[in-house]
This record gives structure tokens, sequence and C-alpha cells, in this order.
């Protein structure tokens, strides 16, 4: 029997990453976003940073207009990030951890240590229509703290799973699974959607997708590089179908 089908986000950051990289229109991320929805993505993922170092203001609204499928808009919880996702009204707001130095999100946001602030930040965009979710480590203080402050999204950051898997450490890529594995669990028993990125790819998703809580994940960086090579609906085709036989 097999279990619910899992959703798949795309993000497109990176090709805007390509295209800021020399600067001008191309490539166009807005055509990236369409071409994954005709690949049969089921949503887009985007991540307007303080420093505009990829996605742009005018990239966010371009592509909500021209997608039909979700469109999930990460954020940091910054009064600027929140005043854009008021104003673009996208279909889901994901908060992460951002430091200008870092290359990518570098683990969890803290949300048990700043809970007050943060359910300010999302009660607007709770209360705007966007579903809300908060990007963190699989920790039960972490998680809990989500669940108290009303997110009814957690995202879980795969990155360390998916760095000892490439570099080799089974023992560390095994126990830092089970630390997702039972994060899930737990978000899942307080009434959270779970979704899982970052670091994702055709190595090492298989037992992310195979976990029955798990209801979307969001990958990125992987697919894009793979376009390069096969095309993006070859990319997203693989891709679904290693997440269709985890879940067969």
């Amino acid at each position: 029997m097999m279990a619910d089908p899992l959703r798949l986000g795309v993000n497109i950051d990176h090709v805007a990453t390509l295209r800021n990289a020399r600067g001008g229109a191309l490539p166009d991320p807005v055509r990236a976003a369409v071409i994954a929805e005709q690949a049969g993505a089921d949503g887009i993922t985007a991540h307007l940073r303080e420093d505009r170092r990829h996605i742009r203001d005018a990239d966010m609204a371009a592509i909500k207009g021209a997608i039909s499928i979700p469109l999930n808009f990460e954020l940091a919880a910054t009064d600027e990030m929140q005043a854009i996702a008021l104003a673009t009204q996208p279909h889901a707001v994901c908060v992460v951890p951002e430091r200008r130095e870092e290359r990518t999100t570098e683990g969890g946001l803290e949300v048990a240590a700043d809970q007050n602030r943060l359910s300010h930040f999302i009660a607007p965009l709770r209360d705007a229509g966007s579903r809300v979710s908060l990007f963190i480590a699989p920790e039960p203080a972490q998680i809990e703290a989500a669940a108290q402050i009303g997110a009814p999204v957690v995202e879980f950051h795969c990155g360390a799973y998916c760095d000892f898997d490439s570099d080799g450490d089974i023992a560390a890529r095994d126990a830092e699974f089970a630390r997702l594995s039972d994060g899930a669990k737990r978000a899942a028993d307080l009434g959270l959607e779970v979704h899982m990125g970052h670091g994702l790819n055709y190595q090492n998703v298989t037992p992310i997708a195979a976990l029955p809580e798990v209801v979307e994940l969001n990958i990125g960086h992987f697919l894009i590089g793979e376009a390069l090579f096969i095309g993006l609906p070859a990319a997203l085709a693989e891709m679904r179908r290693l997440m269709d036989a985890a879940r067969a």
C-alpha cells in the first residue's frame, strides 16, 4: 500500500544567483518557476534575503503572478520582510534564520528563546492568510516552542544529515536521521505539519521521503545544479520518482 504522496517544493533561488553573477536579466528565475510548475512541482520556494544576493523584490511579485501553484516565501523575521510578505500575500511563509556572512542557511531558527518576538512576527502573516512555517532543527524544545506560538508547520533543517552522508560518516548520518525521525513524530503528535529541506539530493532523499509524518520536501540547490546537465523537467522527474518509490 502506498502512503500519501509527498509534495515537492522547488527552490529557484540559485537561478537568480547565476543571473546576478553577471548582471542583467538572464537566466530568469520566473521562467524557472514556470518550467518547474509545468514539470510537476507542487510549489515554488524563494528566499528574499536581506542583502538580495539572489532573489530580488521584483522577482517575488513576478513569480507569484506567473504561477498557479503555491508560492512559499522564505524570509528572516524582520519588519522589512514582514511588510513585503504582507504586500505579496504568498500562499506560505517560511521563517528562517539569516546571517549575512553565511553562504546558505546554517542551522535552524531559535524559537524557544525568542517565542514572544516570533509570536508577534508571525501573527499578522497568519491573519493575512499565509500558511506559516518555521525552519528549525529537530530539537524537542524548538518543536514545542513552534507549537506554542501557533505556527502550523515546521520544516526541519536536513543539512547535517546530508553532510554526514556526503562525507561517508555513516554513524553520524544515522544518528542525525534518528533525530529527524524522532522530531517528525513529536511534531506530528503536537498537530504540526512536517516539512524537510536543505541539502537533499538523489543519494540521500529516500530515507527522508519514507518518513510517514513528512508532508513536503523543499529542494533547490541540487535540482538547479542537476538541471544544468539534464534539464529542469528531467531533474524534477527523477526526484519525484525517488520520492514516490520511497512512499511505496
